[in-house]
């Protein structure tokens, strides 16, 4: 036999998160708040904020160099302003925001290794990048290479190093 009415255990079980889930939702709005004042001026273009958080985010930009007691009270601000707003479009704009970097490094890192691999590896590396992308040129390539070398033997700065990045980049960045 059960010591406890069914309805007194309902009640219990319709009370909510608890307080410190709801301290670590504040602090999730307040880090993304953060993450939108560290945004570029043409990235904050893109989040679709209303006018009172977007003199907020504004408002941040002017304290975020002078005091750090005020930058800090201010984002906690910010954090609950969105408490009150739908942030499921602001966290879909900023996460699309995140991937365009996380793609652009991740381009750069490939092209950077396929400098590398075309210094160490030479003619074999320029038939395999050749063979994946048909447009570059090969007579452009070797001796961008040979640059490269000299370069290297005589300690000088790495003009043609860049040059050969520079190359690869606007020939084959988009195909990556």
């Amino acid at each position: 036999m059960s010591h406890f009415n069914d309805d007194q255990h309902d009640e219990w079980e319709d009370w909510g998160p608890s307080k410190s889930q709801l301290k670590r939702d504040a602090e999730a709005l307040q880090t993304m708040g953060e993450e939108i004042v560290d945004l570029k001026p043409s990235e904050l273009e893109k989040i679709p904020l209303d006018e009172e958080l977007a003199d907020a985010v504004s408002l941040a930009h002017k304290l975020k160099p002078k005091k750090n007691e005020a930058y800090r009270r201010h984002l906690q601000f910010i954090g609950r302003l969105m408490r009150s707003r739908d942030v499921e479009p602001i966290a879909e704009a900023l996460s699309i925001i995140k991937n365009r970097h996380a793609t652009a490094n991740a381009r750069q890192h490939r092209l950077e290794q396929w400098r590398e691999r075309l210094i160490d590896e030479g003619d074999v590396a320029i038939n395999e990048l050749l063979g994946q992308f048909h447009e570059l040129d090969r007579q452009k390539l070797r001796q961008l290479l040979r640059s490269v070398q000299k370069e290297r033997e005589h300690n000088k700065p790495p003009v043609a190093y860049r040059e050969l990045f520079q190359y690869l980049r606007s020939e084959i960045e988009d195909l990556l």
